[in-house]
């Protein structure tokens, strides 16, 4: 039985105002004011009747040039990644040390905490804080000097974890242990939630502050939050944990409307301009639209609507298949409504409100992706010349050999980031995203592959350019329109008739980089 949604029915017009597409004068003003404050030289963003949006040079680009490096208005790092890496929960560059980043992972694999139990990673948190300082140099020293004999060249190693004594990883955990050359490789102390949560850490107070200020202090389970039951929060993240972390992002869509809501009543408050409590007036209704305009830029479809059939159901299936989405996202809408709820932003957490903006992210977000610097530290000690090699190797082999193949493991994560969003498709793109050497955060950097002239819009591929002209369009057709792009008509043409598709007329901003 299809679940009720008392809130869809109490709030049409609110929603509907909301989900109503933005003016196009509303939306170039939007961009306008967003390039300008990113510092972003050489774009702009221009509508398009047949594809929406889309993003134009206003310079010449050469090849391999940056374009672009775009702030995400909502990121999470996937709970599968976090054993593996400690990055900020704000800006997702790696914090700590090489030392904590290497000994935690370890430490939790011998603890046998699972890529999925988030509350075992939160005790974690607390057990480090006791960790025995005790002198075990020997032990340390005799372990050290095991397997020397058959240190390999390069930075390889076995696929499966060694075994290596508590007390050393504790030592790295604690900054008693120092890794040879880890000076070369310095990253940002770990600051604390301003909550006091155990799940979010940052590398700086400022990341810190910004975090809480936008999502955070309404979706933290510490002491200082300022959700309305932290145990209503813990159940919501925990059914995001095992079921889809997109949930995740959908929470902190709201927590930040909610926020620039309270944020705009007091500012004219404070001006006089309203002194009665907020009311479902008009008004209101326009306080909470302004509010809401970052999320409503974002092209979107209802999840349950745009979600690809997965490969194992059947097309019979496909009614009770998305029937199952819809049932997953209103239960998920229901434990976040415990925890954050506001009625002057009731609308906010009807079931057509909460699918669109899962259905946004669905359609339009990136990979995050940071590359870890606990990689490069073990590339760069094999690429030390002999004896200081040979010397560095007694130590750092044996826990390169502990951890396996996830030593090069990066941060790992998905991201909306509003002006990439905007960049339609092309089997024959001219940008890609792309992270160079100097890009440690979780920012989108795209990057030119061949010269773009003033004028010309700038394109990225979603899928793999290179698959056969059907593999392609069978992808794309998830996303919810055929290409027309210079290389599929010209393939098309190549098809027999009884293969070509009638072209469908839809927008198409940029989605998923797969």
């Amino acid at each position: 039985m299809e679940s009720i949604c008392p809130i869809d029915q109490r709030c049409t017009s609110q929603i509907s105002a909301l989900l109503r597409p933005t003016s196009p004068p509303e939306v170039q003003e939007y961009f306008e004011q967003l390039i300008s404050k990113r510092g972003c030289r050489g774009i702009k963003v221009k509508q398009d009747g047949e594809f929406g949006k889309g993003i134009y040079a206003e310079l010449d680009f050469g090849e391999e040039e940056l374009i672009l490096k775009d702030q995400m208005l909502a990121g999470a790092q996937h709970t599968s990644n976090k054993i593996d890496c400690l990055v900020c929960s704000h800006c997702f560059q790696f914090i700590g040390s090489m030392e904590l980043q290497i000994g935690r992972k370890l430490y939790l694999r011998s603890l046998g905490v699972s890529s999925n139990n988030q509350c075992s990673i939160e005790m974690f948190s607390h057990t480090t804080e006791g960790c025995s300082d005790t002198d075990s140099s020997d032990e340390e020293e005799n372990f050290y000097m095991k397997d020397h004999g058959s240190s390999q060249s390069g930075a390889s190693c076995s696929s499966k974890s060694s075994p290596l004594p508590k007390e050393v990883l504790e030592s790295l955990i604690n900054g008693n242990l120092v890794l040879p050359y880890s000076n070369k490789f310095p990253l940002p102390s770990v600051v604390s939630c301003p909550g006091g949560c155990e799940e979010a850490h940052y590398c700086s107070k400022s990341c810190a502050e910004a975090d809480w200020q936008l999502f955070h202090s309404l979706l933290c389970t510490g002491e200082k939050s300022d959700t309305l039951s932290r145990e209503a929060l813990s159940k919501f993240i925990q059914h995001a944990n095992e079921t889809n972390d997109i949930f995740l992002l959908a929470a902190k869509a709201i927590s930040s409307t909610i926020l620039r809501y309270r944020k705009l009543k007091a500012t004219l408050s404070k001006e006089g301009q309203k002194t009665e409590p907020y009311t479902f007036s008009s008004c209101d209704v326009s306080l909470l639209l302004e509010a809401w305009k970052p999320i409503s830029i974002g092209h979107k479809r209802r999840w349950w609507d745009c979600i690809a059939l997965p490969d194992d159901v059947d097309d019979s299936d496909e009614a009770t298949f998305r029937m199952q989405i819809r049932e997953l996202a209103f239960t998920s809408l229901q434990l976040l409504k415990e925890a954050i709820f506001e009625k002057e932003c009731e609308p906010l957490f009807s079931l057509e409100i909460y699918g669109h903006i899962i259905g946004m992210f669905e359609l339009n977000n990136l990979d995050l992706v940071v590359a870890s610097p606990v990689e490069d530290y073990f590339l760069y000690v094999d690429d030390l010349p002999s004896p200081e090699k040979e010397e560095a190797e007694k130590i750092t082999q044996a826990y390169l050999n502990a951890l396996g193949d996830d030593y090069s493991v990066c941060c790992q994560g998905t991201a909306f980031f509003p002006l990439q969003s905007c960049m339609n498709h092309s089997c024959c793109p001219n940008a890609k995203a792309f992270k160079r050497e100097e890009d440690r955060d979780g920012q989108a950097t795209i990057i030119a592959i061949r010269p773009i002239c003033k004028g010309e819009e700038i394109t990225i591929s979603y899928i793999d350019e290179d698959l056969p002209f059907e593999e392609r369009q069978a992808l794309l057709a998830d996303y919810g329109f055929r290409c027309r792009c210079a290389k599929c008509l010209e393939e098309e043409q190549c098809q027999p008739h009884s293969l070509r598709v009638p072209h469908r007329e839809t927008r198409h901003d940029s989605k998923l980089e797969l």
